[in-house]
């Protein structure tokens, strides 16, 4: 089993996602303040032995690759460009809407949900070339830690 995470990086909050390629599943999906990610991965990798870091080439890529100097495996700066736009219709495709609320503008659903793990999903997918899916319930839309 290939564990990778992929980051989506920012000046205040990352998006995190831990999946597993060769099943094409994403198993974690967080949000996290950004002094706290160096933490996060330490202990994810003691526990999950990750493989590889992707980590979103945009806002405080070199600093959060910085933070993980202690990854003694493959860490890859990958393109990010337009993920956080992209994050808006992939909400969609992992959480569709059904019943009355398909009378709603969709983008009500989405006003106030923090899109960067999505965005660390879709960064992800574009580095593998691959669509994940999620294990079980995962659930995208109400974590800040």
């Amino acid at each position: 089993m290939a564990k990778i995470i992929s980051i989506d990086p920012g000046k205040s909050k990352c998006g995190l996602v831990l999946a597993d390629v060769s099943e094409k599943k994403v198993y974690e999906a967080i949000i996290l303040k950004s002094e706290l990610i160096e933490g996060f991965v330490r202990n994810l990798n003691t526990v999950k032995n990750l493989s590889k870091i992707i980590i979103g080439n945009g806002t405080t890529s070199n600093e959060i690759a910085k933070k993980m100097d202690f990854f003694k495996k493959e860490i890859i700066i990958f393109e990010e460009k337009n993920t956080t736009f992209r994050a808006k219709s992939r909400y969609f495709e992992l959480f569709p809407i059904s019943g009355l609320k398909s009378l709603i503008p969709r983008e009500i659903f989405i006003l106030n949900k923090n899109l960067d793990a999505i965005s660390a999903l879709i960064i992800l997918e574009d580095y593998c070339k691959i669509k994940f899916s999620l294990n079980q319930n995962i659930d995208f839309k109400t974590w800040l830690k």
